[in-house]
C-alpha cells in the first residue's frame, strides 16, 4: 500500500472506473444512479468530505438514506475550480485515513452533483427551493456568519448584508441565498428546509438562524416571521481533524493506485453530536455513529474549548518559534507542557463531564490526537483568522476562569503569543504572511502594543470589558513584556514554573 507511486498503476477515479481500483480501496457498494439528493451543502471542503458526507455514505452502505444524497455548493468564486475538479470525478472522494502506524482508504459516493457557482447564486436558489430538497447545511468557517465577535450579535453593518438587504433575488452571500430560497418554499406551498450549521461556533444553529432571521427581516419583515416559525436550526459539534491537500496528499493517493485529483487524509478519529430538531426529516445518522439529542451545549463546551482552543494555545506559539505542524509543536516540550498545563489549570476545570468523558481524559485524547505526526496539519493553517477564533474558542474560558475567580494566566500568554505573532515576524527574523482577514488592523495593533500591551487589547471588538479586568489586563500585559523581551520560551518557562 505504500509502494512509491511509479510502481503503481494509478486508475482515474469516475464511476465507471470503481471496479478497477485495487482491492485495498473501500468502494461504494451501492447503486450510485439510484440516489436522489436530499441535502445541499454549501461550502464543501476537505472536513465536509471527511466528517458529513462519510456519516451518509455509512448509511448508504448499510442500505438506507439514498433519497439523501448531497448536491454540493459555493458562493466564492474558487469554489469553481473546486466543483470542476469534482465534476470530473462523478464527485467521488478519496478518503485516506492515517493511523500513526498504518493507512486505510476508501472512496465516499455520497455526493451526486455541485450547482454552477455563479454571481447572483440563481443555481443555488433554485437547487433549494427544490421541495426533495430538506436539508441546508453549511462549512463556511468560523468568520463566515457576519457576527461581532464581542457580542456575537448580528453584524448588520457588513458590505455584503447591506448588499443582499437591498438586493434579495440576487444575493451575494449563502445566508441571502438561502432566504431567496425560503421565499420560493412559502410561494410554492413546499415548506421549509432545516438549515443545519456545521461550524465550530458553540450554539451554531442559534447563530444561523440569528444571521438568516436578522437578514431576511431587513427585508421582508413576513418572510422572517415565517422562518423562524417554521425552519429548524438545530445545534452540533462536528469533529475529526483534516488537513488540507497539497502536493504529498496528491502523491500519496497516487501511490494507493487512485488518479484523485481532490483527494482528503484525516485522523483515525469523528465525532458528531446532534440536536435532534429537524422540520422536514433527516437521515437516520444515530445508525452510522452520530449521537442525536435535544442537549448539544455541553459536548460543544468540550470540544471547542479543549481541542478548538487548544489549537490556539499551541499555534501561535509555533509560529513564533518557526515550527510548521500541530505535531511538530506537539514534539516541542514545552509547547506540550504548557497546553497540558492551561488544560487542567484553566479550561477543563470549568467543563462538565460527559457520558464516558471526564474532561481530564479529554484533555489526553486530544493531546494524543494532536502528535499524531502523520496528520501534516500546518501551524499556519490552525493559526487562520485568529479574530474569529479567538474570540471563539479562548476568550470564553477567559470569561468563564474570572468569573469563577480563577487563575487566566495561562489564556493571557495564550492572547500575549497571538498579539506577538501578528507583529508579523518570527523570533528567527522571517516573516510571517498575513493569515487573517483583518491583518492589517490586527498588525497595527501588535506593533503598537510592542510598547504599550495595551494597544492591543483595546481591540475591542474582541475583548469588550476584559480590557479593563484588572486580573486579565495585567497577566496580558505581563506576558507581552516578557516575549517581547526575553522570547517566547522564557515566558513558557515562567508559566510553566509557577
Amino acid at each position: 500500500m505504500n509502494m512509491p507511486a511509479e510502481t503503481v498503476s494509478v486508475v482515474p477515479l469516475s464511476d465507471h472506473a470503481l471496479s478497477n481500483l485495487p482491492d485495498t480501496i473501500a468502494c461504494p457498494t451501492y447503486d450510485r444512479s439510484a440516489l436522489s439528493a436530499g441535502i445541499v451543502h454549501i461550502g464543501l471542503g476537505n472536513f465536509h468530505r471527511a466528517h458529513q458526507a462519510w456519516y451518509l455514505h455509512r448509511l448508504m452502505q448499510s442500505g438506507t438514506a439514498h433519497d439523501w444524497a448531497i448536491i454540493g455548493a459555493g458562493v466564492r468564486a474558487g469554489d469553481a475550480a473546486q466543483r470542476e475538479r469534482l465534476a470530473q470525478q462523478d464527485y467521488l472522494t478519496t478518503l485516506i485515513e492515517l493511523d500513526p502506524e498504518t493507512t486505510t482508504a476508501e472512496v465516499v459516493g455520497s455526493m451526486i452533483d455541485f450547482v454552477p457557482v455563479e454571481a447572483d447564486n440563481a443555481a443555488l436558489i433554485a437547487a433549494m427551493a427544490d421541495p426533495a430538497i430538506r436539508i441546508v447545511a453549511l462549512t463556511v468557517t468560523e468568520g463566515g456568519y457576519y457576527i461581532e465577535p464581542a457580542t456575537m450579535g448580528f453584524d448588520a453593518e457588513h458590505e455584503d448584508i447591506l448588499h443582499d438587504a437591498a438586493n434579495p433575488e440576487t444575493p451575494v452571500t449563502a445566508f441571502g441565498a438561502m432566504i431567496a430560497a425560503l421565499k420560493q418554499r412559502r410561494a410554492a406551498g413546499a415548506g421549509p428546509f432545516t438549515a443545519m450549521s456545521c461550524d465550530n461556533i458553540q450554539g451554531n444553529g442559534a447563530v444561523l438562524k440569528q444571521t438568516i432571521v436578522s437578514l431576511a427581516r431587513m427585508s421582508d419583515p413576513d418572510l422572517a416571521d415565517w422562518i423562524e416559525a417554521n425552519s429548524s436550526f438545530p445545534n452540533s459539534m462536528v469533529d475529526c481533524i483534516v488537513p488540507a491537500t497539497g502536493p504529498n496528499e496528491l502523491e500519496l493517493v497516487r501511490s494507493l493506485g487512485v488518479g484523485d485529483a481532490s483527494p482528503v487524509t484525516h485522523e483515525p478519529f469523528r465525532q458528531w453530536v446532534i440536536e435532534d430538531n429537524f422540520c422536514a426529516g433527516r437521515p437516520n445518522w444515530e445508525e452510522a455513529g452520530a449521537t442525536l439529542t435535544q442537549d448539544v451545549h455541553d459536548y460543544e463546551a468540550m470540544k471547542i474549548r479543549v481541542l478548538n482552543g487548544g489549537h490556539q494555545v499551541i499555534s501561535n506559539l509555533g509560529e513564533l518559534l518557526s515550527i510548521t505542524t500541530i505535531a511538530g509543536c506537539m514534539a516541542h516540550p514545552k509547547i506540550a507542557a504548557f497546553f497540558e498545563a492551561v488544560a487542567h489549570r484553566e479550561i477543563t476545570p470549568l467543563l462538565k463531564s460527559l457520558p464516558g468523558m471526564a474532561p481530564t481524559a479529554y484533555v489526553d485524547l486530544i493531546k494524543g490526537r494532536f502528535s499524531n505526526p502523520r496528520i501534516v496539519d500546518t501551524t499556519r493553517r490552525v493559526a487562520f483568522d485568529g479574530a474569529s477564533r479567538h474570540p471563539g474558542f479562548v476568550i470564553p474560558s477567559i470569561r468563564d476562569g474570572l468569573e469563577s475567580e480563577s487563575s487566566v494566566e495561562g489564556l493571557a500568554l495564550v492572547e500575549a503569543a497571538w498579539a506577538r505573532m501578528c507583529a508579523g515576524l518570527r523570533e528567527d527574523g522571517s516573516e510571517i504572511e498575513p493569515n487573517d482577514p483583518f491583518w492589517d488592523t490586527l498588525n497595527t495593533a501588535a506593533l503598537a502594543a510592542k510598547t504599550d500591551p495595551q494597544e492591543w487589547l483595546e481591540q475591542r471588538q474582541f475583548y469588550g470589558d476584559l480590557a479593563d479586568t484588572a486580573a486579565f489586563k495585567n497577566a496580558f500585559h505581563k506576558w507581552l513584556n516578557l516575549i517581547w523581551a526575553e522570547g517566547v520560551e522564557a515566558a513558557l518557562d515562567a508559566y510553566l514554573s509557577a
